[in-house]
């Protein structure tokens, strides 16, 4: 429980991690914990970038009851909005790891916009900077108004900040997949019954209830797949530099938006004209061909290239001229057709 009144969300740069167990030890695998922080600390770290600011993140000694282990956040570089900008930092971690995967990461920023910059905690903040911004000047009454009003712009454009900056988010893979990885250690070792989080300030008062996850709920927080969807072009150039003239499933090389890669022929059709001579690749030769490039996240929530496969000729060129492959054709023509029956269906 809060142990003053005045303690609001502004106050917050604490988290409380607790472990809770199925027994009566205090005890828990090294490996595990460590990756289960060095998971959460990434989290932490990939909020603060979406913010642009650096945070300095301390540690204090294990507590038993469980295993319990605070957090306190910091920002490196301080600035007026310092206060803010932490509070949301430490109210937006704790809405990531508490909410199941699948929940917009935007929407959980907003929520926690909402809670920080309510009217009571802007209250607070707003006595706070009016008695830091007149210390050092007459008390007086017009001096009192103006300060004010100038904190009251400076705090809506750092809402506006906030909110823009957290818009960003919904593309963020790096926090789905860390978190998904925090609950995937968890749930691979039975010890664990649950986790708990608590928001406090620097003296570890609590600010707002302790939040509970079940381990009957971790797969819940954990990715069904690491795979994203692929990145699909319809008519992309790319020039030969090694073809296959051999059966057999070797990749072919060539060059694509400026770089040098490899690709999996999936078109045995072409394949075919290839290797029995009917089509020849000379130095510089080009195909106008449908590229299915495929990705994963790695562990770290990065993208990875898995392969990129060449699913459709459309055309090649001769001289810089291009001629349609027979596939190529009756793709063609289908899309043809469909649009003339849309452009039917639409007038009838």
């Amino acid at each position: 429980m809060m142990e003053d009144s005045k303690i609001t969300l502004l106050n917050a740069n604490t988290l409380e991690l607790h472990y809770w167990f199925n027994d009566i030890t205090h005890s828990m695998d090294a490996v595990v914990q460590n990756k289960c922080e060095q998971e959460f600390l990434a989290i932490l770290n990939e909020i603060a970038k979406s913010f642009n600011v650096e945070i300095l993140i301390e540690t204090e000694p294990i507590a038993e009851g469980g295993i319990i282990r605070w957090f306190k956040i910091n920002l490196k570089n301080k600035k007026q909005s310092a206060t803010i900008i932490t509070a949301l930092i430490t109210a937006l971690a704790t809405g990531i790891i508490i909410t199941p995967i699948g929940t917009s990461l935007s929407e959980i920023g907003k929520q926690a916009i909402e809670k920080i910059f309510s009217d009571k905690e802007l209250k607070e903040l707003e006595k706070e900077l009016l008695k830091e911004n007149i210390k050092n000047s007459k008390e007086d009454t017009k001096v009192k108004e103006l300060e004010q009003k100038k904190i009251e712009e400076e705090i809506k454009n750092i809402r506006l900040d906030s909110e823009l900056k957290i818009q960003g988010l919904s593309s963020n893979r790096i926090i789905p997949k860390r978190k998904s990885n925090f609950y995937d250690t968890l749930d691979k070792y039975p010890k664990v019954k649950q986790v708990s989080l608590i928001i406090a300030d620097e003296n570890k008062n609590q600010i707002a209830e302790e939040l509970f996850i079940q381990r009957c709920k971790f797969k819940e927080f954990i990715l069904v797949s690491d795979e994203l969807d692929p990145i699909e072009d319809e008519n992309a150039i790319i020039e030969i530099i090694s073809p296959v003239l051999k059966k057999g499933d070797y990749q072919w090389r060539g060059i694509y938006k400026g770089e040098s890669l490899s690709f999996n022929m999936k078109s045995n059709e072409f394949k075919t004209l290839v290797q029995t001579g009917k089509i020849e690749f000379k130095n510089g030769s080009s195909i106008d061909c449908f590229l299915e490039i495929k990705r994963k996240m790695d562990n770290n929530g990065y993208e990875k290239i898995i392969e990129r496969n060449i699913i459709r000729i459309n055309n090649y060129f001769e001289n810089d001229t291009p001629i349609e492959t027979p596939e190529g054709k009756r793709y063609r023509q289908k899309q043809e057709a469909e649009k003339l029956q849309y452009k039917l269906d639409f007038t009838e």
